[in-house]
Formats: structure tokens, C-alpha cells, sequence
């Protein structure tokens, strides 16, 4: 039989009072115990840990998201690049986290769903930081906010600066291209699509190789919106899955408001100079 083995002989530290250990720095019991589960539904655990999971991934996305655009209106694309990969990396991990709350069936889901009360995903402030940054600025959606100052002052704070879109946009005015009507008046506004920045998109792909960096910021930003969407489409087919077609907790139509949001396009000119290429 082996011996059990101790990782002290080889100097590992096993004794952390007055010293920082692994749970301090995390700061995993404050972590650990947010989870505050309000039916006793065996599965309400798994629906809280899903939603505060990726909520901490998309706080980890506005943060690259925010750098990624100083670093663009800096010229430093390819700090950008790597924070624009993140991103798109980010909305790939919570796509596989569909999977996990899909393992909740309807009558599993019923006896919690009285706990939540009206709280519902669309909700979720972080979620309308990510689109907001990258341009699609439905101030409409500030309302179900305006209950917390806080809150709404930094969602104020983005939309208050060009998004990650205007920052590309701008950067193509930077290198010579005629991007019409760039900015608009209103950055807090929702972008109309451009036929001069779609035309300024089908040079740059026509011509690769002279224009590289700006192909490839092209295609960091298709590949962010890729997983986006595809997040979205995930979200659809997973709340279909365990609610069916029944309205939801926040008063939206369920699947009929989701499939809505697929319509959504953060970077049109970018997918429909597709078509001219």
C-alpha cells in the first residue's frame, strides 16, 4: 500500500494563520454563501449557480470589452485583439452552461418558479452593459434600472462613450476611409446602418493583405458577435426546452421576446458586406 502523501516534504505551505490562503484571496466564504435557495426544489441550487456564474463571466467580459475600446481609440489594435478574442472566448463558455440548466425539466423548473417572483434574465444590468458597449442601445431597456441610482449611473457612464463599434467605425475615418456621417449626433443612440461603412468594410476584405489589421478586427469583431449570438440562440432553445411558450417571471412573452432579440444585429454592415464580396 502506499504511503499517503504529504506535500510539506517538498515545501508546500500547510499552515496559513495570519498568512493569506487560497479561500482568502478569493474571498470564497462570502462566494460560496450568496447562493440563498428559497423553495427547497432540489434543482433551485443549480438555477441560482447557473445565473451567478455568468454573471461573473459577463462582469470579466465588460471589463475586456471596456479595454478593448480605449485600446482601439488608442491605436493599439493588437491589445484589442487579445481582449476581443477573450470575449468571444467568454460567450463560448456560456454557451456550454446552457447545457448544465438544461438538465432541468418543466415540472422540476414548476415548483421553483414561484420563488422567483417577477425576477427574470432580461433583468440583468451586466447583460445590457454588453450591448450597450458594443452598440445596440436600446434605452428603453434603462426602466427596469431605474429602481437603483447606482446601477443606472453606470449604465449612464457607457452609454455616455462611444461603443466598441464607434471605436472601430472611427478608427476606419483614422486610416482614410469615408465613413459618411461618423459619429453620429447622439452616441447614445442606436447606430442605422451605413452603406459607407459597408463599402469601407468590402475594400479592406477585398484587399486582405493591405489592409491586415484592419481584416483582422473585422473578423475579431464577427467572431464576438458569432458566440453572441449564438448565446442568445442557446438561451431561446433552453428556456423553449423547460418553459415551453408560457409568458415569463418579468412579464416578457418567454421564447417570443427571445426570439426577438435573435433579430438583433451589433454589427450589421460587417455581416451583410457578405453579400458583396
Amino acid at each position: 500500500m502506499t504511503e499517503p502523501y504529504d506535500p510539506s516534504v517538498e515545501g508546500a505551505e500547510m499552515s496559513f494563520d495570519r498568512k493569506m490562503s487560497y479561500g482568502d484571496y478569493l474571498h470564497l466564504d462570502e462566494v460560496l454563501n450568496a447562493q440563498k435557495p428559497l423553495s427547497g426544489a432540489h434543482d433551485e441550487l443549480l438555477f441560482i449557480i447557473q445565473h451567478q456564474t455568468s454573471e461573473l463571466w459577463m462582469k470579466l467580459a465588460i471589463h475586456e470589452m471596456r479595454s478593448a475600446s480605449r485600446a482601439l481609440r488608442a491605436d493599439q489594435l493588437q491589445p484589442a485583439f487579445k481582449m476581443l478574442t477573450r470575449v468571444a472566448r467568454i460567450f463560448d463558455q456560456l454557451n456550454s452552461a446552457w447545457d448544465v440548466l438544461r438538465t432541468m425539466t418543466p415540472s422540476e423548473y414548476n415548483i421553483m418558479r414561484p420563488s422567483l417572483g417577477q425576477s427574470s434574465g432580461f433583468q440583468s444590468w451586466q447583460y445590457r452593459a454588453i450591448e450597450y458597449l458594443a452598440g445596440n442601445r436600446n434605452l428603453a431597456m434603462l426602466r427596469p434600472h431605474e429602481h437603483r441610482p447606482e446601477t443606472l449611473g453606470q449604465l449612464d457612464s457607457i452609454l455616455s462613450e462611444p461603443s466598441i463599434y464607434d471605436e472601430a467605425i472611427a478608427l476606419l475615418q483614422r486610416n482614410g476611409f469615408d465613413v459618411g456621417d461618423e459619429p453620429r449626433a447622439d452616441i447614445r443612440q442606436t447606430r442605422v446602418i451605413n452603406p459607407k461603412v459597408r463599402e469601407a468594410w468590402r475594400q479592406i476584405y477585398a484587399d486582405p493583405q493591405h489592409y491586415w489589421p484592419l481584416y483582422e478586427l473585422a473578423e475579431k469583431l464577427v467572431d464576438f458577435e458569432d458566440y453572441f449570438r449564438r448565446w442568445r440562440f442557446n438561451h431561446v432553445t433552453t428556456v423553449e426546452r423547460i418553459i415551453g411558450f408560457k409568458r415569463g417571471t418579468g412579464g416578457t412573452g418567454g421564447v417570443s421576446y427571445l426570439r426577438r432579440m435573435l433579430e438583433v444585429e451589433l454589427f450589421p454592415e460587417l455581416w451583410h458586406v457578405r453579400s458583396d464580396l
